[in-house]
């Protein structure tokens, strides 16, 4: 290590090759198999941003497991907070084998006589619904679009979503 301190490379990736049956040690201890290796890069980063804080004089390998020991509690602790607020589910990422399935339908074919009551709508209100829900455009887009204020465009899809949540509760 001292040498790599003084910027022998080749020493360095000996010294590096050398202590990672140690670092795979002390990350095995605290961790799964398949955790451990990820455990061992990030001690090797740390390891690398911090060897200009040993000191020749002591042992090499009390610093490097010290080092590695910490790691690998903050890898449980950072594991831990991060479950705590995450969900594993290994079918969120699972689609659809039918291809009927992800076929994309218009909104107005979803429910019946929802393209009727939208037609039915004021024009103000049509176009704004049109714009913001159907086409999803944002407020300044569909105001650039339709020439209205954005307070005017929100008043009337407030109007025409109502409208239409009257009309439907009525069939």
């Amino acid at each position: 290590m001292a040498a790599a301190q003084d910027g022998d490379r080749a020493g360095y990736e000996r010294l590096l090759r050398e202590i990672l049956p140690l670092l795979r040690s002390i990350a095995g201890r605290w961790h799964r198999a398949d955790r451990a290796e990820d455990v061992v890069q990030d001690i090797l980063l740390t390891i690398h941003r911090v060897r200009h804080t040993y000191d020749p004089s002591r042992p090499l390998s009390h610093w490097l497991a010290t080092i590695a020991k910490r790691r690998a509690i903050d890898a449980l602790r950072s594991r831990g907070r991060t479950e705590k607020i995450e969900v594993f589910d290994e079918d969120s990422y699972v689609t659809f084998a039918d291809p009927a399935a992800n076929k994309e339908s218009s909104v107005r074919d979803q429910a019946p006589g929802l393209g009727a009551a939208i037609a039915a709508l004021p024009d103000s209100q049509r176009e704004a619904l049109e714009l913001l829900k159907l086409r999803e455009l944002s407020l300044a887009e569909a105001s650039t679009v339709s020439g209205k204020s954005i307070s005017a465009l929100k008043v009337n899809v407030h109007r025409a979503i109502k409208s239409l949540r009257a009309q439907i509760k009525k069939e």
